[in-house]
C-alpha cells in the first residue's frame, strides 16, 4: 500500500466513524449528557476529551491525519510515520469502544450518584439523632417542601406560645401570692419550651439553607 493509499484509507475510515459519533450525539438526552459531563472517557495520551459528545473526537482524528499526510509529503522516516499511524489506529479503537460503553458508563454513574446520595441521607440522620430535635422526624428534614411546612409549623408553635406567656404574665399580677409560685414555675416552663422551639426553628433554617445551595446535587 503506497502512501496516498494510506492517507485515503484513513479518510474513509474517519468518514465512517464520524457518521457514528454524529447519531451517538444525537441521541443522547439532555440529561444523560449532563450525567457524563464531567466523566473522563479516554487516555489523555489519544484524546484531551471528558463528557458523553464524542463527535469532538473526530476533529482532532482528523487533524491528526492532516499531520501524518504532511510528514509523509516530507519524506520523513518510517520510525515516525509508523508511530503516527498506530497512533491514529489506537484513537480509532479507542473512539469505537467508547461508542459501544456509553450505556455502561451511565448505568455506572447513576449507580454511583444513588449510593453518594443514600451515604449523604445516612450520613443526615445520624447527624439529626443527635441534634436534640428528634420531635422532628428524619425524613422531613430530607424533603425541601416538607421542611418548609416543619418551619411554618415550629413558628405558629412559637407564636402561641408567646402569646400564652404573657397570657400567664398578665395572671401573674392578678392571682392570689399562694398560686403565685406555680404560676411562675409553669411561665418559667413555657419560656423554656419557647427557647427549644426556637433553637429548632433555627435548626430547620440552616437545613432550608443547604437546600437552596446552588451546588447541592443530591437535592435536584
Amino acid at each position: 500500500m503506497n502512501t496516498q493509499q494510506l492517507i485515503n484509507r484513513l479518510k474513509q475510515q474517519v468518514i465512517q466513524l464520524e457518521q457514528e459519533a454524529l447519531r451517538h450525539d444525537q441521541q443522547l438526552a439532555p440529561t444523560q449528557s449532563k450525567l457524563l459531563q464531567d466523566i473522563e472517557r479516554f487516555n489523555q495520551s489519544l484524546f484531551i476529551q471528558k463528557g458523553a459528545q464524542l463527535s469532538p473526537c473526530i476533529v482532532q482524528i482528523k487533524k491528526d491525519i492532516k499531520q501524518l499526510e504532511k510528514q509523509l509529503s516530507l519524506r520523513l522516516g518510517m520510525a515516525t510515520v509508523a508511530y503516527r499511524c498506530q497512533n491514529i489506529q489506537d484513537k480509532f479503537t479507542a473512539l469505537k469502544r467508547a461508542l459501544t460503553t456509553t450505556g455502561v458508563n451511565l448505568q455506572a454513574e447513576q449507580q454511583k450518584r444513588a449510593s453518594n446520595r443514600a451515604r449523604y441521607a445516612k450520613k443526615q440522620v445520624k447527624q439529626h439523632s443527635h441534634s436534640g430535635f428528634e420531635w422532628i422526624a428524619s425524613s422531613v428534614m430530607q424533603n425541601s417542601h416538607e421542611i418548609y411546612q416543619e418551619l411554618n409549623k415550629h413558628l405558629n408553635w412559637a407564636k402561641k406560645i408567646e402569646h400564652k406567656i404573657a397570657q400567664m404574665e398578665l395572671s401573674l399580677n392578678q392571682c392570689h401570692p399562694t398560686e403565685k409560685i406555680k404560676l411562675q414555675n409553669d411561665i418559667l416552663l413555657m419560656h423554656k419550651r419557647l427557647g427549644k422551639c426556637r433553637q429548632a426553628i433555627s435548626y430547620i433554617e440552616e437545613r432550608i439553607q443547604y437546600f437552596e445551595r446552588p451546588h447541592n446535587k443530591f437535592n435536584r
